[in-house]
């Protein structure tokens, strides 16, 4: 899985139009599968928590993102593609940062989320262990944290 690789630092995204065209390849189901990194999701995330809000981005992402991997040629079954569990804490994480995060610019935003502790691959695992998080029950559907309650403090 994804979340067992080193940290990568990514080169920032050099302003609000590449946010925005990350976002709309993704919507489009033509961004190409090599380009759907870490730093993609996190993007295309905070874009939908911040323009929809926390509520109807989990929505928009779960079809979304079943959707696009179907649009590459990838599965969403228990064990590959689409993870709710995953999917629902950087949702979770996605607003929290926002309401914390003074600066202006969706790059801004999305660079600031996707190097900082809201954003951090591992941040999950303040919550979870991986022995949950793995598991196809957590792919399916959503699990509660087995290690602490979801709480924005923890990351810091």
């Amino acid at each position: 899985m994804a979340m067992d690789t080193p940290p990568k630092h990514f080169a920032p995204l050099a302003d609000d139009a590449a946010v925005i065209a990350i976002v709309e390849a993704f919507r489009a189901r033509t961004l190409p599968f090599a380009a759907w990194s870490h730093q993609a999701h996190l993007a295309t995330g905070l874009w939908h928590v911040a323009t929809h809000g926390e509520e109807a981005a989990k929505d928009l992402l779960r079809d979304g993102i079943r959707a696009y991997n179907e649009a590459v040629g990838r599965v969403n079954d228990e064990m590959r593609g689409y993870h709710e569990t995953v999917t629902m804490y950087f949702v979770w994480s996605a607003a929290r940062f926002l309401a914390r995060f003074s600066g202006t610019g969706l790059a801004a935003r999305a660079n600031a989320y996707v190097e900082g502790p809201f954003g951090a691959k591992d941040g999950i695992f303040t919550f979870w262990t991986k022995e949950r998080l793995l598991t196809p029950e957590a792919r399916l559907a959503w699990l509660a944290p087995d290690i602490r309650p979801l709480d924005a403090d923890a990351l810091r």
